[in-house]
């Protein structure tokens, strides 16, 4: 007997809302049509990788880690900081059981152990992917503010101050030193 996979369907279904669903701090800063949470997280896994290839770790488990770092937005959204003074947030760990409660063991277990090594914030690859976060937020900032979007600081200075990584921090020093089209430049000019 096949095994029923409506649970599974109905989360993927649900991950797809990460599509849809808007960073709000960049609504904030008055980005008027701003990066979705799938966005953020796609970007995120591939910085990750980079990091931590760089660190000498296990970049395909940071990357892993990062596609479901913030997967729990899909039920409680994402909240800007301003939101989290009123709000007792519901751990991620505890959102994520819930959200794999009818998916197989084998799918549950898969998906809680990557949000419970990026929560416990110990292992190298788990350190890797929370600096890789901060820094797509901060590549980000910097593509909004070329946009012209002029209430940008914060998040660049908040996102450089959780850096823990060399790697990450010299990589953040070499994004606020260049622009994000000087890669374009780079090749068409054969360099």
């Amino acid at each position: 007997m096949a095994e029923d996979l409506s649970g599974v369907t109905g989360l993927l279904y649900e991950m797809g809302l990460l599509k849809r669903y808007k960073r709000t701090g960049w609504l904030v800063a008055g980005v008027r049509d701003p990066e979705s949470i799938a966005d953020h997280s796609f970007r995120t896994a591939i910085i990750a990788s980079v990091i931590t290839a760089l660190e000498g770790g296990d970049p395909e488990r940071a990357a892993f880690m990062s596609l479901f770092h913030d997967t729990q937005e899909s039920r409680v959204s994402d909240v800007h900081h301003l939101g989290r003074l009123y709000l007792k947030a519901t751990p991620n760990e505890e959102v994520t059981a819930d959200q794999v409660r009818d998916v197989p063991p084998v799918v549950a277990e898969m998906v809680r152990g990557a949000v419970g090594e990026y929560e416990e914030k110990t292992s190298l690859e788990a350190i890797c992917a929370r600096d890789a976060d901060k820094l797509e937020c901060l590549i980000q900032a910097i593509e909004y503010r070329e946009q012209g979007h002029q209430n940008i600081q914060p998040w660049i200075d908040s996102s450089l101050a959780a850096l823990r990584t060399g790697t990450a921090k010299r990589l953040a020093d070499e994004a606020l030193a260049t622009n994000s089209v000087d890669w374009v430049k780079r090749v068409l000019n054969g360099n």
